[in-house]
């Protein structure tokens, strides 16, 4: 069996999440949407889903077939119990699948920037040992205006009201990236959503001095969580 990766542009790949898995006996199955590849047909031998991030919007699915094929794959599993993670774009694509809502922000969220938990989220399992507020690092346009029906709000910023959410009990949507390296950080500063932001890219940049250790520290904690209670030990296969 296998994690499924959906993967939604190049530069956006599972990175630290995605070698924590591996490291924890998990076969990565990692669908390159935005080469072509086809989503799977069917659930059979997933034993999870992680969907990254990337440039597309939800609503641009004449644009994006895959987008709509995606979401519904992702809301048979979710139906079925498959442990599903999202992360930025891959959050959206959640809350979309499962009722809620996603628009455009008045201004994008990139760079560094702090996120709180909320209430619940100082509670949640996923969220152990971790700091109630912390430096982490955003890059989007869009955000989850409303979670979906039953959805319970894990942490917020400023500018971003869901930062991270969760739908029963084992499907996670986070809005920041809690999975980048350096050099993902240092590709992300480049991006057209920072100029679109008016933010300068060596900002971001000089901020991984000064951030980058406890970011990391915190954000590789958080990928042992995922990867130990969302994705357990009796469902590794060789």
């Amino acid at each position: 069996m296998s994690i499924l990766v959906f993967q939604h542009q190049a530069t956006e790949p599972a990175a630290v999440l995605g070698a924590v898995l591996r490291d924890h006996g998990h076969r990565l199955r990692v669908i390159e949407l935005f080469a072509g590849q086809p989503i799977p047909p069917d659930l059979d031998d997933v034993h999870g889903i992680v969907s990254m991030g990337g440039s597309p919007n939800v609503d641009e699915t004449a644009k994006y077939p895959w987008l709509e094929a995606e979401m519904t794959y992702i809301k048979t599993a979710h139906g079925r119990g498959v442990p599903i993670v999202g992360i930025c774009l891959g959050a959206q694509i959640i809350a979309s699948a499962l009722g809620g809502k996603v628009a455009a922000m008045a201004s994008p969220e990139v760079g560094w920037g702090n996120i709180k938990m909320a209430f619940p989220g100082t509670i949640d399992p996923i969220y152990v040992g971790l700091h109630w507020d912390s430096m982490q690092v955003h890059l989007h346009g869009q955000e989850v205006t409303a979670l979906p029906p039953g959805a319970t709000p894990l942490s917020g910023s400023k500018a971003c009201k869901t930062q991270a959410f969760k739908v029963g009990s084992t499907t996670y949507g986070f809005q920041y990236h809690f999975e980048w390296t350096d050099a993902d950080i240092r590709n992300a500063a480049h991006d057209e959503l920072v100029k679109k932001a008016g933010v300068n890219p060596e900002t971001i940049i000089q901020g991984i001095a000064q951030h980058y250790d406890g970011y990391r520290r915190l954000g590789n904690r958080l990928c042992e969580t995922i990867a130990l209670m969302l994705f357990p030990i009796d469902m590794r296969r060789d």
